[in-house]
């Protein structure tokens, strides 16, 4: 086997067969790792490999495409080769690389906090969007199970004016978040609370928006996710009780207390969860403005007001 093999030699059939000119391309890592992701059952493997190749040589994932005949060292083949391991072992690549953009923000991710998805990113935009509309001198909004901070440190970046609260029961997620708040300047714009969703709050704090992206997982669905969601991802994060809207209601019943006259609340739910959820807050004397669906059209955040 040639000397540029070597620093892959143990995933096999990854990058396993002889090249002639004795070097190892980032297409050739590219295209043979596809091969073992694939193998691994992975979803988008390609897609998987580029992002830890791109985070291995340090260059964003499309500049890969002006690089395919660039050779890819030992020393940072034996880097990727951890990396693909641990992606074969169904890691996820967020964690593996330790960061996932969010909103156009780049947050730090690991095993203490829930990895922010797209559809997230639709309850965040939902939220600045209210706020510019409503034009608030300095809005006041607060993010129940902030996790990473995704949603605290979007809205704080959108909207300079406002004043971000985000609470969280997991003091490890609490320090990635606030890792988060600085790696982006916005440290001094968002107070982090430890505890049960509005327990931490003073008995008069009011906002005028609340989000929150809870747990909606019911119980006995958590065996059955994918193995990359169920044995990586914090389970007090997914864990929404037996049908899932144990915070669902919570937020419903609870969050007229904290919330100024003509308030907001955005809530994130799971699949088949929006006609029990509606109803949840319906009965609790709340006006539901919208359901908005996510990028498949499945009904997925529930905007609702209190007068």
């Amino acid at each position: 086997m040639r000397s540029g093999l070597r620093g892959l030699v143990s995933l096999r059939g990854t990058i396993g067969t002889r090249y002639s000119s004795g070097a190892v391309t980032v297409l050739d890592v590219i295209q043979r790792s596809t091969e073992f992701l694939a193998r691994k059952s992975v979803d988008s493997p390609r897609l998987q490999i580029e992002l830890m190749l791109a985070h291995v040589l340090g260059m964003p994932r499309l500049k890969l495409y002006l690089s395919f005949e660039r050779t890819v060292s030992e020393t940072e083949l034996a880097i990727l080769r951890e990396l693909v391991r641990r992606r074969g072992n169904r890691e996820p690549v967020q964690h593996i690389i330790g960061t996932v953009s969010f909103c156009g923000h780049e947050l730090a991710v690991n095993r203490d906090v829930l990895i922010p998805r797209p559809e997230t990113e639709l309850l965040a935009e939902q939220c600045w969007s209210w706020l510019e509309r409503k034009e608030s001198e300095s809005p006041r909004i607060l993010d129940i199970g902030t996790g990473s901070g995704c949603i605290a440190v979007a809205v704080a970046a959108r909207c300079p004016k406002a004043k971000v609260t985000a609470v969280d029961i997991s003091s490890a997620a609490l320090e990635v978040a606030r890792s988060n708040a600085t790696r982006h300047g916005l440290a001094d714009r968002i107070v982090f609370l430890h505890g049960d969703v509005f327990v931490p709050l003073l008995q008069d704090a009011r906002f005028d928006l609340i989000v929150s992206n809870p747990p909606y997982i019911p119980t006995a669905e958590i065996a059955r996710l994918e193995p990359e969601v169920r044995d990586y991802e914090p389970r007090v994060a997914l864990d929404g009780g037996g049908d899932g809207l144990v915070f669902g209601r919570r937020l419903a019943a609870e969050a007229p207390a904290h919330l100024e006259s003509g308030g907001w609340l955005a809530v994130e739910f799971g699949d088949g969860q929006a006609g029990e959820l509606e109803a949840c807050f319906t009965s609790a004397g709340w006006t539901v403005e919208s359901v908005v669906a996510d990028h498949q059209d499945r009904p997925r955040i529930l905007i609702a007001r209190r007068d």
